[in-house]
């Protein structure tokens, strides 16, 4: 649903990396073990140590440092508390503001959208963990703490925006949403704790549809925004989800590229209302376009994982990391409405 957190969530955690590369401490958390405490303590007080989950070092077990950076334990903190206050503000403007409140409530809408909402839930849990996650790691706490506190805060965001919806006439607490949520953030998690690294990538790709017929363009303008950035985060027929597998994290000895995944990906097409195509316009007029077909998209394409591309600059390394949110652009083998398809570009 309202994914427009996702995007400032995302600003937020790349302008910290890049505040952070560009000043003059490398990125790091983890030692190798034949480093002294003495040496330890060294790299932490100034910096000179890397991440784990943004593949800054080659060594995967978990070495904990023994002092977190207490500042950039508080910068963290309180930048995070800044962030989703102010994420949260515009969450207000953008999607409550104007519509009436009422008693905390449930609401059951794993019916409408083609099930597209609860992707986005997921996605959003999941992609929140991994870059906080990954900010945690820098302040110097043990990858497994990081993980926790990543995977975490991921979940506990898109609590607060079930909350508010529960308040909300026009919505409600969905259980559908929470168990979205909830599977976004433990699929994040349990990978770290299991295999220290994330084999199965949960993407999201999104482009601009431009809709003709009557009284469409209209209800697209109504519904899924009129600039580019809400229709991105609130077309569902634009939108695409993918489960990215690295081969080569499965098969260590196959030969086959580091950097090239299979992907997964479910779409929809035809939605011009959460259940049916019909509406009231804007003149009080009704519409029914029954006529368009509602219709799940199964998508089966090669995909790029940004991290494994080799470069010793901890820089393209960091932006790698916040990019490979994003499913990359390449053909697609569409299966749709009982017909295979070939798409040349799938975003």
């Amino acid at each position: 649903m309202k994914y427009i957190n996702l995007l400032f969530f995302t600003l937020f955690s790349f302008s910290s990396f890049g505040q952070n590369l560009t000043g003059t401490y490398p990125l790091a958390s983890t030692i190798q073990p034949e480093n002294t405490f003495a040496v330890a303590n060294e790299k932490l007080l100034t910096g000179n140590y890397e991440f784990h989950l943004l593949g800054l070092n080659d060594s995967t077990p978990d070495k904990t440092l023994s002092h977190p950076n207490k500042k950039r334990v508080w910068f963290l903190a309180t930048a995070s508390v800044v962030g989703e206050v102010s994420g949260m503000s515009v969450l207000y403007q953008t999607w409550y503001k104007g519509i009436p409140s009422s008693s905390f409530h449930f609401f059951n809408d794993n019916h409408e959208w083609e099930q597209m909402d609860k992707c986005g839930h997921a996605t959003a849990a999941y992609t929140i963990g991994r870059l906080t996650a990954a900010a945690w790691e820098w302040t110097g706490v043990s990858h497994t703490k990081a993980v926790w506190l990543g995977g975490l805060t991921g979940l506990a965001h898109q609590t607060v925006v079930e909350i508010f919806d529960g308040f909300s006439s026009a919505w409600g607490f969905s259980y559908g949403d929470m168990m979205g949520n909830t599977i976004g953030a433990g699929a994040f998690i349990s990978q770290e704790l299991i295999w220290k690294e994330q084999r199965i990538q949960v993407k999201f790709s999104a482009h601009r549809n431009d809709y003709s017929g009557y009284n469409l363009n209209g209800r697209a303008d109504d519904i899924f925004g009129k600039n580019f950035l809400e229709r991105v985060h609130k077309d569902y027929n634009a939108q695409t989800y993918w489960l990215s597998v690295n081969i080569r994290s499965f098969a260590k000895n196959s030969g086959w590229p580091a950097w090239l995944n299979i992907a997964l990906g479910h779409g929809a097409d035809g939605m011009f209302g959460g259940v049916e195509n019909e509406w009231i316009d804007a003149n009080g007029v009704y519409v029914s376009r029954k006529d368009i077909p509602r219709f799940h998209r199964w998508h089966l394409a090669p995909d790029i994982d940004l991290t494994k591309i080799k470069t010793k600059s901890k820089l393209l390394k960091t932006v790698f990391f916040v990019l490979n949110t994003f499913k990359f652009p390449t053909p697609s083998l569409e299966l749709s409405q009982n017909k295979l398809k070939w798409n040349w570009i799938q975003f």
